[in-house]
């Protein structure tokens, strides 16, 4: 009796700028896959998808509906990606940026391809976090901490002034439904107020915004912190604040540290 077919899921991402960021081993497998599934930002992306292939690409965007809870369109996306590998076929899945950041479907799909005996993998691309790194000249190695901006907002997590936050999706505070419009000033004013238990109101942060093309520079606005609500804000801003303070010198360790000559 022949063996079961044996399908198998890739998962990678396009880049913010899809021209320069595609890794050749993202595109030896968008074309090389039996399907390929793929949501992306903008029309260049989806342009040079239809020069790779012409055939057996599926825009995952068609399970977005508006109102409908982003965590069911999720769940409906990882379910179809799934079974074409239970049936057999080579799966690649072409997502905006780095696939695996903000990102919830990859996992949910690696697990059920996983789950069937199938192999899952995610390869590495270029993400809004690595632009913002070197656009705004942030070094992560100072030290630097990074939440979604809803998380932060709704748990109890605490902000250390002496290093970088970063806070993602400012513009999509406590909004779990796919809409066309949405209001981010509506939220922006709870999250001033959260994050000034740590920072001084007059304090500078910039909200940032990856530039898509190779002909628009990245958006950058320098804002006071108490200005942030009247900002301009997009769905796909990160906020970006800088330390507030020095570093506090930890005597007790610092000392005993073995200096290697």
């Amino acid at each position: 009796m022949p063996d079961a077919p044996t399908g198998r899921l890739i998962i990678v991402g396009t880049g913010i700028r899809t021209t320069g960021q595609l890794t050749v081993e993202a595109i030896a497998w968008m074309k090389a896959a039996d399907v390929l599934f793929h949501v992306v930002a903008d029309p260049v992306a989806l342009e040079v998808i239809s020069l790779l292939r012409t055939d057996h690409t599926i825009d995952l965007r068609e399970y977005y509906a508006e109102g409908k809870l982003r965590r069911e369109s999720y769940e409906d996306m990882a379910d179809a990606i799934a079974a074409k590998v239970a049936e057999g076929y080579v799966v690649c899945v072409a997502l905006y940026g780095h696939p695996g950041v903000f990102a919830r479907v990859p996992y949910l799909a690696i697990d059920r391809v996983r789950a069937q005996g199938n192999p899952a993998q995610m390869l590495p691309a270029v993400s809004a976090e690595d632009c913002l790194y070197a656009e705004l000249l942030v070094d992560p190695g100072m030290g630097c901490a990074q939440y979604e901006a809803t998380n932060f907002l709704q748990h109890n997590h605490v902000a250390d002034p002496t290093i970088h936050l970063l806070l993602w999706q400012i513009g999509m505070l406590g909004d779990w439904t796919h809409r066309q419009s949405r209001d981010p000033e509506r939220n922006m004013a709870l999250l001033v107020e959260k994050l000034s238990r740590w920072y001084p109101l007059d304090h500078r942060v910039t909200v940032y915004q990856a530039s898509v093309h190779l002909d628009t520079p990245p958006r950058a606005d320098e804002v006071a912190l108490s200005e942030l609500p009247r900002a301009w804000v997009g769905a796909s801003c990160t906020l970006h604040i800088p330390p507030a303070r020095q570093f506090v010198r930890d005597d007790e360790f610092a000392d005993r540290i073995e200096r290697v000559n």
